[in-house]
């Protein structure tokens, strides 16, 4: 049996004309794309930027609170330490003696807010600390609360004088049988019947 080759010029053109409606296709739908851009209106492109995507809250790093720099004081051990404000962030190889406590909060429309708060230490004990001003744990939950206050939250509660107002539905006699009455059976029958 014989192959029969067929010579390279053929091969080109039957592989130009298959590829024909692929780049077709694919130029209609960038010249649709490009005539549907430039036929939004002032509306729909304010439409567009009224609606953004949800960005995740990020929160990285060690909360540090003002309490808990309040507990620190010189001389305390590391362990001591890392049970008032947890292992820190940054623990330096080189810097043996040195701790820093970072913490950064990324919100949508909101800008990052960043804390810092470094201890030396000489030995095993606390030498010195310093750092940003830290928030109150309140103060810092209260910056994150972004729900929109309603105004002053009505009181919930009635006197006596105010529930009389309202009939009740059921009269005290019957009330009374209501709570004689016996409970319903379950279902299945939690007895055994032996």
């Amino acid at each position: 049996m014989k192959n029969s080759v067929q010579p390279a010029s053929s091969l080109k053109t039957a592989g130009r004309g298959q590829a024909r409606p692929w780049l077709l296709s694919a130029a209609v739908a960038a010249i649709l794309g490009l005539t549907a851009c430039g036929s939004m209106t002032d509306r729909s492109r304010d439409a567009l930027a009224a609606v953004t995507p949800y960005k995740v809250e990020v929160v990285q790093g060690n909360f540090i609170s003002s309490e808990q720099v309040e507990a620190l004081k010189a001389g305390m051990s590391r362990q001591q330490v890392r049970q008032i404000l947890g292992t820190p962030l940054l623990s330096d190889v080189f810097h043996n003696d040195r701790w820093d406590y970072v913490f950064t909060i990324r919100r949508q429309g909101v800008e990052p807010q960043q804390r810092r708060l470094t201890l030396f230490f000489k030995g095993d004990g606390v030498e010195r600390f310093e750092g940003d001003p830290l928030p109150s744990e309140q103060d810092f939950v209260a910056t994150l609360d972004t729900r929109k206050r309603l105004g002053k939250v009505p009181q919930l509660e009635a006197s006596e004088a105010q529930l009389q107002k309202f009939p009740s539905g059921k009269t005290q006699a019957a009330a009374d049988t209501d709570a004689n009455a016996p409970l319903p059976a379950s279902y299945p029958p939690l007895e055994s019947k032996r």
